[in-house]
């Protein structure tokens, strides 16, 4: 009798406990605006945070409050477009954005200064003496942003990461990823872009890597627009400035001025 006198009190105290959980879930549950999920929907669901948020999830609830529907990057303008046709808003306009490897530092043009038989990880290499590199501000090559990447738009060939423009989507994802911060994430466009992240002097830069800046000012002093600096001994593009004339890219003598090409 005990036994059974204890399984009917748990049993009957579980029910009780339910019906208590299933009021209290219908008299506290907080109604959501329908059109979160719709939004959500039409999101990509790659949930790289590009857009600044959390998730998907997380900007969708911030568009029905009332942020902007063009920060999407993967989604692009057909994601915007769908979202404001859901709020009833202008989309805006979206601008494409492209990951690019600041660097040409392959074994093509530089070399290891040392063995490297640790975990192949460029967080792992960079941690040890700044990598096994002879540029220590290049590209390790063990391919932290190809893990990274949601859209398989990284590849590593030669010792030196390489991005497909047609596959990326200018989430970010692998410019966080990289511990030497060569990749950069920039706005869609036939201007050139300095290959390089070296700040040594140009001697210095020239014996790690033979395609490395050299800080001559030659692109500087040819450029009409005033759009390209040498700053910390690496040259630098004003975008805001540059009309993509090409002149530095002729000028530079180590070619390190130069378009990134398709994979």
């Amino acid at each position: 009798m005990s036994i059974t006198t204890a399984v009917l009190v748990v049993t009957i105290v579980g029910l009780l406990g339910a019906v208590v959980l299933v009021a209290a879930a219908h008299f506290m549950q907080v109604e959501e605006d329908p059109r979160i999920a719709q939004v959500q929907e039409v999101l990509p669901g790659a949930n790289c945070g590009a857009c600044g948020y959390a998730g998907c999830a997380d900007y969708a609830k911030a568009i029905v409050e009332g942020a902007p529907v063009n920060k999407c990057v993967p989604g692009g303008a057909a994601a915007a477009e769908k979202a404001a046709a859901v709020m009833g808003v202008e989309a805006g306009e979206v601008v494409k954005r492209k990951a690019i490897v600041a660097c040409q530092g392959d074994y093509d043009h530089t070399s290891d200064k040392y063995n490297y038989e640790g975990i192949e990880s460029c967080a792992a290499c960079a941690a040890l003496y700044a990598g096994r590199s002879a540029c220590e501000y290049g590209c390790l090559g063990y391919g932290d942003c190809v893990k990274a990447c949601k859209f398989d738009a990284i590849t590593v060939s030669n010792g030196l990461a390489r991005v497909n423009p047609e596959k990326c989507t200018g989430c970010g994802a692998c410019e966080q990823a990289c511990p030497k911060r060569v990749i950069w994430i920039r706005p869609e466009s036939e201007k050139p872009v300095v290959m390089c992240a070296n700040h040594e002097r140009g001697a210095l830069t020239r014996k790690a890597c033979s395609a490395g800046c050299i800080g001559c000012m030659k692109c500087e002093k040819g450029c009409p627009e005033g759009a390209i600096k040498v700053v910390n001994n690496v040259a630098r593009v004003d975008y805001d400035k540059c009309t993509g004339c090409r002149k530095c890219m002729n000028e530079c003598p180590v070619h390190a001025i130069t378009i990134p090409k398709v994979v």
